[in-house]
């Protein structure tokens, strides 16, 4: 594998780190459709767990088939494939090696939802990860929950143990709960605020929602008028996001949310790119329809993220 002067520049940006886990930030960079470019385009299918197989997996049915994710993410050229431990483990032995893997350790469920305190429970470790031949460990913090010190404190000694063996650590960073408006979740503010959280936490890479030009933290507001920040439209305010990950200097890629039409999706991943935005994180936008069609709006994403 010959790394690109691109992607040596960004494994530049993580001093400290081990030559394990840098060796795996350049494996998944390196890797898929989007090798070499510096960009990540990452497939999450941790939505059985959250939302219910039915709600998940109905819509298009071979995706109850844990080997379908797989193959999806190795047919449309993915950086990595991201999944809790039931899935991954489903089909470790049939794709070994085929595409980096990112074990996410903590997941939640719509049958145990907490409105002041959501949280999520450990489902799978660093040895999983470790056994299982992922590149990465993935977490969700909750910014804004009552529980967030806990689970702050959580992912802080996990990822000192997953660096320690050689392995990349990736936040999902997902502000909700306690004081927090629900149009609150995905405000400019407290999006930037979360991204710097996760990159404080020590995440190599982090994942966020894309925000809204909604403003939740009054003393946050007027230092955003103050200075100016522009914030009118997404490509701005994913630049503002970025720039709250130590200036750019850790990668931050962008959730696709719930499901959406192609078109509004692709102008989504356009205003991405134009803000410096690393990538994507497309679940449900891609295994929830037909393979073909998935595929197709897959490429194109890769299209645009190389510049077309």
């Amino acid at each position: 594998m010959k790394i690109t002067q691109r992607v040596k520049k960004i494994l530049s940006n993580y001093e400290g780190q081990t030559p394990g886990t840098k060796a795996n930030l350049a494996r998944m960079l390196m890797h898929g459709k989007l090798a070499g470019t510096g960009h990540l385009l990452i497939l999450p299918v941790d939505q059985g767990n959250e939302h219910g197989p039915a709600r998940s997996f109905a819509p298009n049915a071979p995706g109850y088939d844990p080997h379908y994710h797989y193959q999806l993410a190795i047919d449309a050229g993915m950086s990595a494939y991201a999944a809790p431990l039931g899935f991954l483990e489903a089909g470790a032995d049939s794709f070994a090696g085929a595409v980096p893997t990112i074990l996410k350790v903590n997941s939640a469920n719509s049958l145990c939802g907490v409105k002041g305190a959501p949280t999520q429970a450990f489902t799978g470790t660093v040895d999983d990860a470790l056994r299982l031949g992922c590149s990465a460990v993935g977490f969700t913090i909750y910014p804004g929950s009552d529980a967030a010190y806990e689970m702050m404190e959580q992912i802080s000694d996990m990822a000192v143990h997953a660096k320690s063996v050689g392995l990349a650590v990736v936040i999902w960073s997902y502000p909700r709960g306690g004081n927090l408006s629900k149009e609150g979740e995905t405000a400019i503010d407290v999006t930037a605020y979360a991204a710097h959280l996760a990159a404080q936490l020590g995440a190599h890479i982090i994942k966020v929602k894309p925000p809204t030009a909604h403003i939740e933290q009054e003393a946050a507001k007027k230092v955003y008028l103050a200075q100016g920040i522009p914030i009118a439209t997404l490509s701005e305010r994913i630049r503002h996001v970025v720039q709250s990950a130590f200036d750019g200097r850790r990668m931050v890629v962008f959730s696709g949310g719930e499901a959406k039409d192609t078109a509004g999706l692709l102008d989504q991943i356009r205003q991405i790119r134009d803000g410096g935005g690393t990538g994507s994180i497309v679940g449900r936008n891609s295994f929830q329809r037909p393979k073909e069609d998935a595929l197709d709006m897959l490429d194109r994403i890769v299209e645009i993220y190389k510049g077309k």
